[in-house]
């Protein structure tokens, strides 16, 4: 039934060109031609891991969903939307670990009295997620306390450490996927599927990812064009479009792929999905952005995100740490995930853009 919605795709796009004033419209048809395709990027994924492991399907569902995403910022990134783009990574992994995580375990949770999982794997994750964080605050500080009195300290320290998290990250791709590979490939059971039949073939897999994510980046493209003037219109602030809403619809896959792994019992490819989906960001997509930013764009970009954002952030990861550390999850752990994002969601809604942390 869900495949019928791929009808959105051809709607979104006539809307985008021959009625682009229809701001709603147009952002109702891009987020519903969105779904499906979410849909057909996770049976991707299914199927892949099967093949190479859940570790590398989570890596490759995260690295194909957040393309879209990357996509995106680098449209905003040339633009010189700069708050946009740290708007929209903040977001992405706030949403990650507490919403995408968090409706896992809740879903996961309803279905099986108690799912097990890689401790070791999730607290590996866990960790690079806080170095990320370390990564952010600082820069962060140094804006708020001398970046006035040494103004080209902030490019300095914002290329550098873009450096060492992209090198962190490599490091952290050849010990999860080759030195320590076993700590997340987890255990593949599909007692639970009886609709189970043989898989894809690797290639097959490998050439429905990359379809469903080409028409994922358009449709993003044409939902993010779309969302401020409608979010305008009903009256939201742009930090929380930026924050929330565009983070929750540029990270359709991961949320569609992650439920799904969990509902099946395969609570190791739903962490690869939603936890190694905020270390990509963290680690790869930001500090990338910064770099490209040297070449794109009026100006470069630096890591400083306002304090609001880092905090947010901060206490994301710290809970996601706790909660996912002891290799276990039920419905309880989703819920607790689940109410933190709902409290910093309503936190963002009550803040107006001029009055925003």
């Amino acid at each position: 039934m869900l495949n019928l919605l791929l009808i959105f795709i051809p709607v979104a796009v006539a809307l985008e060109y021959l009625a682009p004033g229809q701001h709603l419209l147009v952002f109702a048809a891009s987020a519903l031609a969105i779904l499906p395709l979410a849909g057909w990027l996770g049976r991707a994924t299914e199927n892949l891991a099967e093949h190479a492991g859940e570790g590398v399907g989570g890596l490759l569902n995260a690295t194909f969903g957040n393309a879209a995403e990357l996509i995106i910022a680098l449209v905003a990134l040339k633009a010189g939307l700069h708050d946009v783009v740290k708007a929209s990574i903040a977001g992405s992994i706030i949403g990650n670990i507490l919403l995408v995580l968090g409706a896992s375990m809740l879903a996961g949770g309803m279905k099986h009295h108690q799912q097990q999982y890689s401790s070791e794997g999730a607290r590996s994750q866990a960790t690079m997620l806080t170095l990320a964080t370390i990564g952010l605050i600082l820069p962060a500080a140094y804006s708020f306390s001398v970046a006035e009195q040494v103004p080209r300290g902030l490019g300095f320290i914002s290329i550098t450490l873009s450096v060492v998290l992209l090198a962190v990250y490599v490091l952290f791709l050849l010990y999860s996927l080759i030195t320590h590979r076993a700590l997340f490939a987890g255990s593949v059971d599909f007692s639970d599927d009886g609709a189970h039949n043989q898989p894809w073939s690797v290639g097959k897999a490998l050439g429905v990812l990359a379809i469903a994510t080409v028409f994922i980046a358009w449709m993003s493209e044409i939902l993010v064009g779309a969302v401020e003037p409608a979010a305008e219109e009903l009256g939201l602030s742009n930090i929380f479009v930026g924050v929330f809403i565009v983070a929750i619809l540029g990270n359709a896959a991961e949320h569609a792929s992650a439920i799904t792994a969990a509902i099946k019992n395969r609570m190791d490819l739903s962490l690869s999905i939603a936890i190694g989906s905020g270390v990509q960001v963290a680690l790869f997509v930001a500090p990338l952005l910064v770099l490209l930013s040297l070449t794109i764009g009026p100006q470069p970009m630096d890591l400083a995100f306002s304090g609001g954002l880092v905090l947010s952030m901060l206490l994301a990861v710290l809970i996601t740490g706790q909660i996912a550390g002891d290799g276990r999850s039920d419905w309880l752990k989703g819920v607790q995930l689940l109410s933190v994002y709902l409290i910093l969601g309503l936190t963002y809604f009550v803040i107006p853009d001029q009055m925003a942390p």
